[in-house]
């Protein structure tokens, strides 16, 4: 892709509705833009780091054994009624009278809705285990939306749900799911802890939320520096390890992502039910796993980053290599610019061509701040030496080597 072409408006100051450091940069850097408060656009750049979360999550679901489905975002305010979540939620739900006069919201989570769903089509134990999720946009009418993707009215989750005889067989999906969660966020570049939490207005009586620890965290959790225990903070917490007897340390935290056992919350009140091994008629036992997606920028941003910029992990990188011709007025190099853009992208390597006429210290600036992991710089001294200079952008490392050579170096970090 040339710079030129693309849709990257990045910022040399710092917005003054931003208010946190991966806010700042995910504007700076042209990711998103706010078009009314917790509502925002993702731009060309924000999309394909969102894809590219996307398509992490959706590779440890699938080999999870997770079936993907997408559910509607309308929802009727009757199902809402029968569960008893309209009285608990109600204050941040969208709601609205449609014109034939139906009571309707958009989802702000969807339980009830799946629940509906597998009531008509499961009937026997044969049929079950089951887990089934989706990736798409919620609503909620948040009070105060804060820190730009952190706390927004519309975000986009993936919410996956399990549905099960026995509690050994929800036991043994929710670890399943724990562990799959553990691998989207290493893969995603994240540091996390878990905690045991409280289920709230998703009811059930276990559940363990997955935190970021980093400065732009809202939620404060314990943890124990020793035995690299945590849990959620409370004013009357006990501050002292009951292990160790060691005093906790209070760190900010984003929450990425939520599991619960809700057991037979939903299936018993909505008429989810089986019938078991000896003809008997029982409530369907359920999970349900979420992460928000949208929320995993902020936080890849607020652990991957330097003074410079963004600092993207490997795997989210909204493009593999920029290329950084230093004079694009000089023909030799933006031949070997081409060049190298046209044999990248016949390898399957995704490419950003900064073509823009721009002085050499504003291209150095604007790589820096996108924070694409690798960066060929090509200028006249590189050109003198038959080489080109391959600059690593997490640990700023630079190699000069023949265009051969650096290519092999490309292929091996992506592959690697």
């Amino acid at each position: 892709m040339l710079w030129s072409k693309d849709f990257i408006p990045t910022l040399k100051e710092i917005p003054q509705e931003a208010e946190s450091l991966s806010h700042q940069l995910m504007l700076r850097a042209g990711l998103v833009r706010m078009l009314i408060a917790g509502v925002y656009s993702y731009l060309p750049l924000g999309l394909k780091v969102l894809n590219n979360i996307q398509k992490i999550i959706r590779e440890e679901m699938n080999s999870s054994g997770a079936s993907e489905l997408l559910l509607p975002a309308l929802q009727p305010q009757e199902l809402w009624i029968k569960s008893g979540r309209d009285k608990d939620i109600g204050d941040v739900m969208i709601k609205f009278v449609d014109r034939k006069g139906r009571n309707v919201c958009l989802g702000p989570t969807h339980e009830e809705v799946i629940t509906d769903l597998v009531k008509n089509h499961i009937a026997s134990y044969k049929q079950l285990p089951l887990v089934l999720y989706q990736i798409q946009t919620k609503f909620r009418d948040e009070i105060r939306p804060r820190f730009g993707l952190i706390r927004a009215c519309e975000f986009i989750m993936k919410d996956a749900y399990s549905f099960d005889a026995h509690e050994h067989g929800l036991d043994k999906n929710y670890k399943a799911m724990s562990n799959a969660y553990k691998r989207i966020f290493r893969r995603c570049g994240l540091k996390i802890l878990i905690t045991e939490a409280d289920p709230g207005v998703m009811g059930g009586n276990v559940s363990h939320e997955f935190m970021a620890p980093t400065q732009d965290g809202e939620d404060v959790v314990l943890l124990c520096p020793k035995c690299k225990s945590a849990k959620p903070f409370k004013e009357t917490n006990d501050q002292s390890c009951p292990k160790c007897n060691v005093r906790l340390e209070k760190i900010n935290t984003i929450e990425l992502g939520h599991i619960f056992k809700l057991g037979t919350k939903y299936s018993s009140v909505l008429g989810a039910n089986f019938i078991d091994a000896k003809g008997q008629q029982k409530p369907i036992i359920m999970g349900c796993y979420g992460i928000g997606v949208s929320r995993l920028v902020s936080a890849i941003i607020a652990q991957n980053h330097d003074k410079e910029g963004i600092v993207w992990p490997k795997e989210i990188s909204p493009y593999q290599v920029i290329i950084l011709p230093l004079d694009t007025t000089d023909k030799k190099i933006m031949d070997k610019a081409r060049q190298v853009h046209k044999e990248l992208g016949q390898g399957g390597i995704e490419v950003l061509f900064d073509d823009r006429d721009e002085r050499a210290g504003v291209k150095f600036k604007d790589a820096d701040l996108l924070g694409i992991s690798l960066q060929i710089i090509i200028g006249r001294e590189s050109l003198k030496k038959n080489a080109l200079e391959l600059k690593i952008r997490r640990n700023q490392k630079k190699i000069i080597k023949t265009k051969s050579a650096i290519l092999e170096e490309i292929k091996r970090f992506v592959n690697g």
